[in-house]
């Protein structure tokens, strides 16, 4: 297994291959997601192994060096049953064990990740993770909002514009910093890499953000300055990101690794449909 700062194209390719053809439950992004792994926050230590079976990517954060990540694992359907998997744990483990690593966990690596943890539908994936060794410690889950609802904003754009509001697109280097002041690195890296960014501003100052596809085809993360909350800012980010997915060819948009339920139920119908199983086990 080969410590890389990059990796060639015709590992991508074939890496988005095997991962297209094996995660169906992610089949609008799975492709994408080799490529959005292959490009961490700076100072994340990466690896992977790229097989004609299947593809593993590991990596470990600058913010706790004891802990290491196994980030996508993938086996092609042709050769699934066969071993590969657990081959591909192994080595990543190994690599892993080079880096001083003391724990591995299934789970997601934020903010550059795949999904918070293994889907519960990807049985087969757990059962190998817990015959390795991996034992539960977390549950999280997604939200799935349906673009076919009405995700207009004309009306509130009016009212917020009433009391002194603007909303728009973009300025990732202002959004990023409000996300960073705010909340965290990982928020801030997630706005300056998303596909769709939105804000809203008062007086030269931002208020709010949302973003999507800084995991591809998700939405998040989206947050609101504590002084703007109850100005309904929230809403209509939302809308405004779900809207550009919609544009985009979406049919629906994952809202992933959700705290407040009951705002995106209420703000645009999601329903919560994906559960996902963080793993860990001791790295001797």
């Amino acid at each position: 297994m080969r410590p890389l700062t990059g990796i060639g194209e015709a590992d991508l390719a074939s890496a988005a291959e095997i991962a297209g053809a094996a995660l169906g439950f992610d089949a609008d992004s799975a492709a994408a997601l080799p490529r959005r792994l292959a490009a961490p926050p700076e100072g994340r230590r990466w690896t992977s192994v790229v097989t004609g079976a299947g593809v593993v990517f590991a990596s470990v954060s600058g913010r706790d060096p004891g802990v290491g990540y196994l980030d996508l694992l993938a086996v092609h359907p042709d050769q699934q049953g066969k071993g590969h998997g657990r081959e591909l744990v192994r080595a990543a483990e190994e690599w892993l064990r080079a880096q001083q690593v003391t724990e591995v966990r299934l789970a997601g690596n934020p903010p550059c990740y795949a999904w918070p943890g293994i889907d519960v539908r990807y049985t087969a994936a757990a059962c190998l993770a817990e015959s390795l060794g991996y034992e539960r410690y977390h549950v999280a889950w997604n939200m799935t909002a349906d673009l076919s609802a009405d995700l207009s904003v004309e009306e509130d754009l009016v009212r917020l514009a009433g009391q002194g509001v603007t909303v728009g697109s973009g300025e990732r280097e202002r959004v990023a910093a409000f996300a960073r002041e705010h909340w965290n690195d990982n928020w801030a890296w997630e706005a300056a890499n998303a596909a769709g960014l939105h804000h809203a501003e008062r007086d030269g100052k931002i208020l709010a953000f949302a973003a999507w596809g800084a995991r591809p085809a998700w939405f998040g993360p989206m947050g609101t300055a504590p002084e703007a909350r109850g100005l309904g800012l929230g809403g209509v980010l939302l809308r405004r990101c779900l809207a550009e997915q919609r544009a985009a060819g979406q049919a629906h948009a994952e809202i992933g690794w959700v705290g407040p339920l009951r705002f995106y139920s209420r703000a645009v119908g999601a329903r919560a449909e994906r559960v996902f199983w963080l793993y860990r086990r001791e790295l001797a």
